[in-house]
Parts: structure tokens; C-alpha cells; sequence
């Protein structure tokens, strides 16, 4: 099945994950004009009114770059939108995303069918994010256009199933958009998600430790001096299990090695409190091994592209 032409636009397979907090309009411009699909959470802009102005600021800059680079498009950006019913701001977020007509819509906790049908009606695309095989089928029936399977080791809200077994059973029954999330940090292990039968690779870690992200200092430079044995899998945060920087935990007086379960009936991702476990407690994936240094988004992306038609050259020689 062919990309929906949103998506067939990216000049280079990745999907640059919605960082909730640390994503902004500086970022998410910087990956499109490199050629990758930028995102961001419809919720880190706050106040609410925010999201206007953020919207109005990607859309008129990648139209001017656009105009003075024709030769390299900017690839088109993606909006998350948080549709569990603890995000009282949906209806009105999603109310913006149609007045800029924002090409590509990532749902996550939940697939509705009102919702995919608001962003069908102004022309947009929608890839729900899933852990499982039984979640993939729930959000194609609700008319989600593609999937991003969110596999053992990717950050933020990670699930358990190997990226072999996630891919190969949606791929039994799917043959639409599909993007992969999960410890990838390399532009190698683009190409291999690809070969498993993935359209994109969804990445997002590598890209907290870039300068137009809007972490900390210390935040970027954990990222740095990290690799996956300084990862915690827990629920303790937000209700939903997800992977954690073990250095934040013991920054905020807990043992990342004894924490404690959560009730999921307590999930909570759009207010204050969300916001500053989010700020605190460090969402990171497995693969930040890989991340060697702090660099701008385009140096980042360009190292993959290097890393990608080498790891492309060694399969051709093999």
C-alpha cells in the first residue's frame, strides 16, 4: 500500500516522537527542514492559547523555507494529541490543529472514531500509537490511517513485545503506514526497521539531547552519560507503565530499584501534576547508548543518513 502523501513527503524515514515538555516549535522545525516528520504534544504549549500561536509560527516557517529551498522541502510536522479522558483539552486543541489544517495527528491513550474523523475532514492524517497486536486492530477499526508500535524499550510510555513479534503481527494483517519506536538511536537501526517491515522509524530520546530541545542542561547531558542499564521500567508516575532515567529518581529521594506500583485508575497527562512528574522523573529510552554528544537536530539527522547508506553498503557487500 503506498504512504498517504503526508507521509510519503519525509525525505528520510523517521518520525521524530512528541516529547511531552520538551518539544517546541524550534525543534519540531529543525526536524522537518532536515527531511524527518517533526511532532510535538498539543499540550506542551500552555497556557491553551499558546498552540495558536505555536501552529501559526511551523507553519509559516516551513512555508518559507519551502518557498527558498525547493530543491529540499521541509518534510510535514505532526501534532499528539492525548485522547484519554483525562485531557480536557482535546476538544479545543483539536479545534486548532484543523484551523492550520496540521497534516499528520498522533493519537495516544485511547482510539476514537469522532476524533479520526474530525482530522479526515480537513484533510489530515492519523497514526495511533500501540503496544500491542490487540490495541492495533481497536485503532485501524476506529479509522486510524497508521500505526507507530511502541516496543520493548522505547521511551516515555514503552510497552514489553519485541519489536520482531509487534512488527510481524501487524504486518500479517496491515499493510499501511507503520512506524517503529524502541531503542532506536542510529541511523543502522533505521534501515533495520525497515527491513522488518516498518515504514518509519519513530525516534525520540536522541532527540532530547539536541540544543533546540527544550530540556535542561542536565537532563541533555544524562542522556550523555547514560546507556541502557541506567533505565528503569515503572508505572510509579503517571499510571502507565513507561521507561525512566534511574539518575532523576534518586535526584527526587527514591530507589529506583524499589518503587513502588501505581493504580492505573489514577492515570493523569494533562495537568500540573503530570507536568511536573514529567519534569522531574526523566522519560528515556533503552537505546541512548548510542548518544555520544549534544548537537544541533540537523547534525543529528544527518548522522543517520550517513550511518543509514553505510549499514545499507555493508548488507549490499554481504
Amino acid at each position: 500500500m503506498a504512504l498517504p502523501a503526508a507521509l510519503a513527503k519525509a525525505r528520510f524515514p523517521v518520525i521524530g516522537a512528541p516529547l511531552f515538555i520538551i518539544s517546541n516549535p524550534k525543534l519540531v522545525i529543525e526536524q522537518c527542514k532536515a527531511g524527518v516528520i517533526g511532532a510535538m504534544p498539543a499540550l506542551n504549549a500552555r497556557p491553551a492559547s499558546q498552540l495558536d500561536d505555536w501552529l501559526a509560527e511551523i507553519t509559516e516557517t516551513l512555508a518559507a523555507h519551502d518557498a527558498a529551498h525547493p530543491e529540499a522541502p521541509a518534510a510535514p510536522f505532526a501534532i499528539n494529541q492525548i485522547v484519554h479522558k483525562s485531557n480536557d483539552r482535546l476538544e479545543h486543541d483539536l479545534a486548532l490543529c484543523g484551523k492550520y489544517r496540521v497534516p499528520i495527528v498522533i493519537t495516544s491513550l485511547g482510539a476514537r472514531s469522532d476524533v479520526n474523523q474530525a482530522v479526515h475532514g480537513w484533510g489530515g492524517v492519523v497514526m495511533h500509537d500501540i503496544i500491542n497486536n490487540a490495541f492495533a486492530h481497536k485503532a485501524i477499526e476506529k479509522g486510524a490511517d497508521g500505526l507507530i508500535a511502541v516496543a520493548a524499550g522505547a521511551g516515555g510510555h514503552a510497552g514489553v513485545k519485541s519489536p520482531f513479534a509487534l512488527i510481524q503481527e501487524i504486518r500479517q494483517w496491515f499493510d499501511g503506514p507503520l512506524a517503529l519506536s524502541g531503542s532506536i538511536a542510529s541511523g543502522g537501526a533505521v534501515l533495520a526497521a525497515q527491513a522488518m517491515g516498518a515504514d518509519f522509524a519513530y525516534i525520540g530520546s536522541a532527540f532530547i539531547a539536541t540544543h533546540e530541545a527544550r530540556a535542561s542542561d542536565d537532563y541533555k547531558q544524562c542522556i550523555v552519560d547514560s546507556d541502557s542499564d541506567d533505565i528503569v521500567y515503572s508505572n510509579l508516575f503517571t499510571g502507565v507503565h513507561g521507561n525512566y532515567l534511574k539518575a532523576s529518581i534518586r535526584a527526587s529521594g527514591l530507589d529506583p530499584e524499589n518503587l513502588p506500583e501505581s493504580d492505573p485508575s489514577k492515570m493523569n497527562f494533562g495537568g500540573d501534576t503530570a507536568k511536573k512528574a514529567w519534569k522531574d522523573i526523566w522519560g528515556c529510552g533503552q537505546g541512548i547508548g548510542a548518544i555520544e554528544q549534544i548537537v544541533g537536530a540537523a547534525e543529528l539527522v544527518a548522522r543517520w543518513q550517513r550511518e543509514y547508506q553505510a549499514a545499507r553498503a555493508r548488507l549490499c557487500v554481504a
